[in-house]
């Protein structure tokens, strides 16, 4: 398991989305336990210098909810009755779907979230197409209260090697540039998953590193992690 996870290995930093001023033009350049722990306070500072909070030619549909500490981006779109709020930001072209639920995360350019997709404290690279009924999770279930949560993400690695810290009791997942998703999964909370992989659908699968270029499926009860052939 490795000490330090680079978020710049997993996702690139917008380069359309009017955030150049901000620190999100910077988000591959942070170790993600870092980010973890600045994040409010790099966003509320974005908020302060962008010169429009949601971009004229986004599109927001009527019924669709938006929180006032939002960030969308240019060309965003946000469909019917879904729901983006609590420092989330979408880059440019990110397309949420129906009914979907973004908290606190971060949405890279031209990525589409499916409907009723639910995310929460998470980090989704560019071009990623997550598909329906997909949820990011970022509260560990052995918490006492889940309402006040206490007990650390970690990302766990195979044998008896360390975990790796998050610094946060709260934190989904980081899905890297161009993944893939089934329908009806489940991630996290504590989950990154390396650029161009691919996760079947029914998949329910938390505190692990998926590297770069992998399929991940399921036969019967036991879940496999492969090489994605190119």
């Amino acid at each position: 398991m490795p000490e330090s996870i680079r978020m710049g290995d997993y996702v690139r930093s917008p380069a359309a989305s009017g955030l150049d001023a901000t620190g999100y033009a910077e988000i591959g350049e942070f170790e993600l336990s870092d980010f973890l722990t600045r994040w409010d306070a790099l966003h509320d500072d974005a908020l302060q210098v962008l010169p429009e909070r949601i971009h004229p030619t986004a599109r927001i549909h009527p019924t669709a909810i938006i929180g006032e500490d939002v960030i969308i981006g240019p060309g965003a779109r946000v469909h019917e009755f879904s729901t983006v709020r609590r420092r989330s930001v979408l880059a440019a072209g990110a397309s949420v779907g129906f009914g979907c639920e973004v908290t606190h995360s971060f949405v890279g350019e031209n990525t589409v979230l499916g409907h009723q997709v639910g995310v929460g404290h998470s980090i989704i690279g560019a071009d990623a197409h997550l598909s329906a009924n997909l949820v990011i999770a970022a509260i560990s279930l052995w918490n006492y209260d889940m309402r006040v949560p206490v007990k650390e993400i970690v990302l766990h690695g195979p044998g008896d090697e360390p975990p790796y810290r998050c610094a946060t009791p709260q934190f989904g997942g980081l899905i890297g540039d161009h993944v893939q998703t089934g329908s009806m999964i489940t991630l996290g909370p504590g989950i990154a998953v390396g650029r161009h992989s691919a996760i079947a659908a029914s998949i329910c699968l938390g505190s692990t590193i998926v590297p770069a270029a992998s399929v991940v499926r399921s036969s019967s009860s036991d879940v496999s992690i492969e090489g994605r052939r190119t």
